[in-house]
């Protein structure tokens, strides 16, 4: 095919892309839409899967028509979705059995303290998945489903039952209930995956009370999972080609292919994500051990720390508050705020994530003075990404011993350059921004790509160029500064952070 198009779709938690690749790699153009945040009042985050899937056959044919293409010229598609969202369906009729409960989501956390009761089953939960239990994961979600959705018991006994992250619910779906798969990146993340001996973990299925039935196919992340005719809009299916986790897909749509290479996805939350090759660290300082992914036969794994609120705080003080009208406001008032001003924000609204784990914290804004306004609290809402992101490098540092001297940065809020040179002041390391946002798709596409041997690994990265950010903070101000935050921290959970 000398002339071909690559479709990656992008379903992240606020909402869905479709972005067309061409055969250069680079970004032929791109359709979004968002989806509804449903939000209770007792903190609960939850999505419409309907909705979800409407949307990525809407954008997939919106892109193809702004576009003007062939549609025939469609190759394959690649995925990346949002990580720990889960869905529960009956494979029989294809239909939702209630709401997709989102990975920030903390409704299960007394279902993680019930099933952790001793540190024994705490430790072994960790030990066989990498992962804190922690009501973050979808293996909790998927027992507060059984536990408390009318209807689905009986879906149980009849063996109909699906639970699936995102991935599997949209391959599901395109595939017209087909393919019941997932990959290696987004099983690992579901707390039920041994991921040394890379299968779903039958003792741990037990301890969640979930069938093991209702659990999809893991495959390699470079994997045919099916086809799709996009509901009947392309002539001739296509393969969906290559599917990895949201950060995943930015780690690989970096080039972050070696042990030692590290990004940071900025995010509603934030995703920092090291590259360990095939040498799993289990981490003493509140990191996750997954897997990277399974290309090529091989696994690899990475140490990672997730942080719940990072994007998300520009939201809340742009839509609660009203600070301001557009995200892109932050970084002019960040700038024009009094930099001796010590006010910080802890965006704990849902409980804080790496390295600290707290489900039990709510937020805080501390060290304001009389002068601090609405400048200074902007300017803290926005570092406060910076502060949480630096906590974790710092973790990884400890953790693994490796020289974490550059970073690669990805998301929305990468384009706001005084946030990106905070970060490198305040982590002291260089940070590289590609000159596009989209590389979680196309981390996604180019795997899709090179596994249908489309692409050729070696070169189609040069399709993405970077800008370098450089440390310019005196190590006197960055240690004030960090010792002011660390304050903040001990001010929400004590002296001493929860093992």
């Amino acid at each position: 095919m000398s002339t071909f198009y690559i479709l990656g779709i992008d379903q992240s938690t606020q909402g869905t892309k479709a972005v067309l690749f061409d055969r250069l790699g680079k970004i032929a153009g791109r359709c979004d839409i968002s989806h509804k945040q449903i939000i209770s009042g007792d903190s609960w985050v939850s999505h419409d899967p309907e909705e979800i899937y409407h949307n990525v056959i809407t954008v997939c044919r919106q892109v193809i028509e702004k576009t003007g293409i062939d549609k025939n010229q469609i190759a394959c598609l690649g995925i990346d979705n949002q990580r720990e969202t889960t869905v529960c369906w009956n494979k029989k009729t294809g239909r939702p059995l209630g709401n997709a409960i989102v990975w920030q989501c903390n409704r299960a956390k007394e279902i993680c303290n019930r099933i952790g009761s001793n540190a024994e089953t705490i430790n072994n939960v960790y030990k066989r998945t990498g992962l804190k239990l922690s009501p973050y994961y979808p293996a909790a979600k998927m027992t507060w489903m059984l536990e408390n959705i009318p209807g689905i018991e009986q879906n149980r006994k009849d063996h109909t039952l699906a639970f699936g992250t995102i991935d599997s619910w949209v391959i599901y779906k395109l595939t017209h209930g087909t393919s019941f798969k997932t990959d290696y990146s987004n099983a690992s993340r579901t707390q039920l995956f041994n991921i040394s001996k890379f299968c779903w973990d039958e003792d741990l299925c037990e301890l969640f009370n979930i069938p093991m039935n209702a659990l999809p196919e893991v495959c390699d992340s470079d994997s045919v999972f099916g086809y799709t005719d996009l509901d009947g809009y392309l002539e001739k299916p296509v393969p969906v080609h290559g599917v990895l986790g949201d950060s995943h897909g930015a780690l690989f749509g970096h080039n972050c292919l070696n042990s030692g290479d590290i990004k940071a996805t900025y995010g509603t939350g934030s995703s920092v994500m090291l590259n360990t090759g095939n040498n799993p660290f289990f981490s003493s300082y509140g990191l996750s051990t997954s897997l990277a992914w399974k290309v090529n036969g091989t696994v690899s794994y990475v140490l990672e720390g997730n942080i719940n609120y990072t994007g998300a705080v520009i939201s809340w003080i742009k839509d609660e508050l009203g600070l301001i009208r557009s995200a892109s406001e932050t970084g002019r008032l960040s700038r024009e705020a009094d930099p001796g001003d010590r006010t910080y924000v802890v965006p704990a609204f849902s409980g804080l994530g790496a390295p600290w784990w707290r489900a039990d914290t709510r937020a805080l804004i501390t060290g304001m003075s009389r002068t601090t306004g609405k400048k200074e609290l902007v300017k803290a809402a926005s570092e406060c990404a910076a502060y949480q992101i630096n906590d974790v490098i710092d973790a990884m540092r400890k953790d693994t011993k490796i020289a974490i001297n550059r970073m690669c940065v990805d998301g929305g809020p990468a384009r706001d350059t005084y946030l990106m040179q905070f970060q490198s002041d305040i982590t002291d390391i260089d940070i590289k921004i590609p000159d596009t946002e989209e590389l979680s798709v196309i981390g996604a596409a180019y795997l899709a790509g090179i596994a249908a041997g489309l692409y050729d690994a070696a070169t189609i990265y040069d399709a993405v160029t970077y800008d370098l950010y450089r440390p310019k903070m005196s190590e006197g101000i960055r240690k004030d500064k960090t010792a002011g935050w660390n304050n903040a921290i001990k001010m929400l959970i004590g002296n001493n952070k929860e093992e």
